[in-house]
């Protein structure tokens, strides 16, 4: 499994959802509709989601800028 990391490319909105699909080995696409439909029911999702944006580090970059 990857580190959990907010990923630079694939993201839609924080990166959230990229970086759960990334670490459980499923599609970004699978984990954002997986969100979605637990949206419809009772609980914390979305506030769970904004402490994970906040929370969770971005990806770092390996850049060789001089």
């Amino acid at each position: 499994m990857a580190a959990l990391s907010r990923p630079r490319d694939g993201r839609v909105i924080g990166g959230v959802c990229a970086a759960l699909a990334r670490r459980f080995g499923i599609s970004a696409w699978t984990m954002r509709t997986i969100f979605l439909v637990s949206c419809l029911l009772p609980g914390p999702q979305f506030l769970l989601y904004l402490a994970l944006w906040v929370l969770l580090p971005a990806e770092k970059t390996t850049s060789t800028a001089w």
